[in-house]
């Protein structure tokens, strides 16, 4: 993606605030009650100065102080609900723009996925919204304030002494040098930092993911080393990201203090030859030093600011990284009453990381409806890649896919996905109840219908001897269960979904002996009068199939009955040789 003016990403960034004006209103109100009460306290002191103690009147000393206490608490109680509301509105545009990526990455295809790695997707998508939520919060409260802070000592110091504050204004220019030079190199820096970050993000989640492969094959140290290069690779970013924003604060302070002390010198010399009063004076450098302090947080929030481009840049990146699969603008709809036909008609597919390669080549094949079609070939002929072609994960090369004779790329996405059910060959199972995980892809069920169909997939008994039966907590990835009760739970999902075609890549894999011919009695019913795709890497799960689809390097090499295929074909007789002779 092209670099963005910083300007545009803040547009974009403070547009996240419209949903929000009457908060809005209420943070900006309180905002301008707060400042104005502590400029006003500037008059307060130099009345006090002037009528109370230079002129030796204590009644008017006491009555300026209660006056400068009530302003106070004025301002502080205005502080307060400035306070409160920006760091609200800082959560609440941090949790909206959470909420859209998310609903975005949901619309990406697997091929965004296959190039761009789930831990710096969880950066980008965690610590890049924190970052926002405190410049949204924080850093534009600060800033606001201190705008208003700036511009209002600027008017109250023209009414103190003009010539005092054109010499002040003098410093103005030379103050924007810095924010303009070093601020650009900030925001760069801040991105190449938060990228480093968003890469040991990534390196974290592979390796604890994988922690059983790690610690089996003793690689801790090894990861340990990689992981504290890629910590110095952070730090080494964050040393430029930083080195620029100290000279940055440096530099601005440096100019204010040295702008204001040769301000007050000036103003000494106008108190000594009477053309300025006492009060005059404190009130000129009281409102100074809120006019320099003002610059120096207004130059940190910058700092911040710029840190925050490179967030916003990221999360841009993410929200406008467009589906490689979407639906047409004017879909088909699919019928109510899905038999199951489906039709390739020379069909070829390459992934798009390496487009080069042909994993399907001009495949054509007819699937009637209600029939039990197993692939078999070996590893690599493209039998789970037709799995997603069908589902549509990716879409075809060339050539085309029908369901019920409508080529799938003219129907809604979600209507044609509707008409599928999965049981992967690795279980997919989620960190939330057992109720959860088989009410998956029907989530209104009943409880009689989820009974039925854990019954069915032979799940039901070891589910009622968990602790709190359908109510038990799976753990991540489903740990608190065996490989066969994962797969039986999956199974179970697919049951309930009652879709009329069903992908069962080798969905007895994990079963122990026990069980597997329980299961097989389970699909058998739940294949009745559905079309049916069997990836099989065990020829006995699919002798009886209707049709034996033999695949090899992408395309179909034969298409039999398991007999036919044993006198026919030497590829399907190898596997037969190797796998059902005793």
């Amino acid at each position: 993606m092209q670099s963005v003016k910083t300007s545009s990403l803040m547009k974009w960034l403070f547009g996240q605030l419209r949903p929000y004006k009457g908060k809005v209103a209420i943070a900006m109100t309180a905002l301008l009650v707060s400042a104005g009460a502590w400029l006003l306290l500037g008059q307060g002191i130099k009345f006090a100065v002037d009528q109370g103690f230079i002129a030796s009147n204590g009644d008017k000393l006491e009555q300026m102080v209660l006056s400068v206490l009530a302003i106070a608490l004025i301002g502080s109680i205005a502080t307060y609900f400035r306070f409160y509301w920006m760091i609200w509105l800082g959560e609440r545009v941090s949790a909206d723009i959470r909420q859209k990526v998310y609903a975005h990455l949901l619309t990406l295809s697997p091929a965004f996925f296959a190039k761009t790695r789930t831990g710096e997707v969880i950066s980008r998508f965690t610590a890049d919204t924190t970052l926002l939520q405190s410049v949204v919060g924080m850093g534009l409260s600060m800033a606001l304030r201190s705008s208003v802070t700036f511009i209002g000592a600027l008017v109250l110091m023209l009414f103190s002494s003009t010539i005092l504050t054109l010499y002040v204004l003098i410093a103005v220019p030379i103050v924007l040098l810095p924010i303009r030079f070093f601020g650009a190199r900030v925001r760069v820096f801040s991105k190449n930092s938060q990228d480093r970050v968003a890469d040991v993000g990534a390196y974290v989640d592979e390796t604890l993911h994988e922690i059983h492969t790690v610690q089996a094959y003793s690689h801790e140290r090894i990861d340990e080393q990689s992981f504290a290069e890629r910590i110095e690779n952070v730090m080494s970013a964050a040393h430029q990201r930083i080195k620029y924003r100290a000279l940055l604060v440096a530099c601005i302070i440096a100019i204010s203090v040295s702008a204001v002390t040769i301000v007050a010198w000036l103003g000494a010399q106008l108190v000594l030859t009477s053309e300025l009063s006492a009060g005059e004076l404190t009130a000129f450098m009281f409102y100074a030093v809120m006019a320099g302090g003002s610059v120096a947080t207004i130059s940190e929030v910058i700092g911040e600011v710029q840190k925050a481009a490179g967030a916003s840049e990221r999360l841009m990146e993410l929200l406008n990284t467009q589906t490689s699969i979407q639906s047409p603008p004017n879909p088909q709809m699919i019928s109510t009453e899905v038999k199951g036909n489906i039709t390739l008609h020379n069909v070829s597919f390459a992934y798009p990381e390496s487009p080069e390669i042909a994993v399907i080549k001009d495949l054509n094949l007819s699937i009637n409806s209600g029939e039990r079609i197993a692939l078999v070939g070996p590893s690599g002929a493209g039998k789970s890649t037709l799995f997603q072609l069908l589902l549509r994960f990716y879409d075809v090369t060339s050539g085309d896919i029908k369901v019920e004779d409508k080529d799938i790329r003219t129907l809604k996405v979600e209507n044609l996905r509707e008409q599928f059910a999965l049981v992967p060959q690795e279980s997919v199972i989620f960190a939330a109840s057992v109720r959860d995980n088989i009410c998956y892809g029907r989530p209104n069920a009943s409880q009689a219908d989820i009974d039925r169909a854990a019954k069915a997939a032979r799940a039901y008994d070891f589910i009622m001897d968990l602790p709190q039966g359908y109510d038990t907590n799976l753990g991540e990835r489903g740990v608190r269960l065996s490989g066969g009760q994962k797969q039986r739970v999956a199974i179970a999902r697919a049951i309930l979904a009652d879709r009329p075609i069903l992908l069962l890549d080798e969905a007895t894999s994990s079963l122990d002996a026990a069980n597997e011919q329980h299961v097989k009695l389970a699909l058998d019913e739940l294949m009745k009068g559905k079309t049916t795709l069997i990836i099989a890497h065990r020829l006995a799960t699919v002798i009886n199939a209707d049709k034996i689809v033999v695949m090899d390097k992408g395309q179909v090499v034969a298409i039999g009955s398991h007999q036919e295929l044993l006198e026919t074909n030497a590829l399907y007789g190898e596997f037969a040789q190797l796998q059902l002779v005793n």
